[in-house]
């Protein structure tokens, strides 16, 4: 399975890649998250309810980051168990660009999903992930609106600071909206066949 995407954020890339990178952002902003921890340099577990039709269950995913270019870009490797529900895997590329005073989140999965959620129909499937990124994306914005009530100064200014800005440990947010989605995505597919 491959699923391709981008949404305009109204914050700068700098704001972006910070909340991204804030478990604690994740966990409000993912649907179905309950938790989100550090197991090593770069790596995760993430749990996350799903319902997908008849099939809900509980998944346990494990995270990689790997080709960091803050604030920009990384790779997203995952791997998510979900008992005899099933499976999902596979790898994420994600970007981050400036886009007027605000940013643009683009992101390329390619997903492997087996077990008794591949068994629920593609258009099921598609349904609830794109329903669970629109509900991402509207808690991330309204997160983001809370958190920078002001987000106006210009994406090119955040560019230059963030040079001067380490990035800070963690995972970025849309790192662990895009693994949900690719997890549920994965899942959906997987109930299908």
């Amino acid at each position: 399975m491959d699923m391709q995407g981008s949404r305009t954020l109204a914050v700068t890339q700098q704001q972006a890649w910070d909340a991204l990178n804030d478990p604690e952002v994740l966990k409000l902003c993912i649907p179905g998250c309950d938790k989100v921890e550090v197991t090593g340099p770069n790596q995760y577990t993430v749990g996350v309810a799903v319902k997908v039709g008849p099939v809900s269950s509980r998944f346990t995913g494990k995270i990689a980051l790997s080709d960091l270019n803050p604030p920009q870009s990384y790779t997203l490797a995952f791997d998510g168990q979900g008992g005899v529900a099933g499976f999902g895997r596979g790898t994420a590329q994600v970007q981050l660009t400036p886009a007027g005073t605000g940013c643009e989140l683009g992101y390329t999965v390619n997903a492997q999903v087996g077990g008794k959620i591949a068994q629920v129909g593609q258009r099921l499937i598609d349904g609830v992930a794109r329903s669970m990124a629109d509900d991402f994306f509207k808690r991330f914005d309204e997160e983001m609106q809370r958190r920078h009530p002001s987000a106006a100064a210009p994406a090119e200014a955040a560019a230059e600071a963030s040079a001067d800005v380490a990035p800070q440990n963690g995972i970025p947010v849309w790192v662990w909206v895009l693994t949900a989605l690719v997890l549920l995505a994965a899942i959906l597919w997987s109930m299908m066949r």
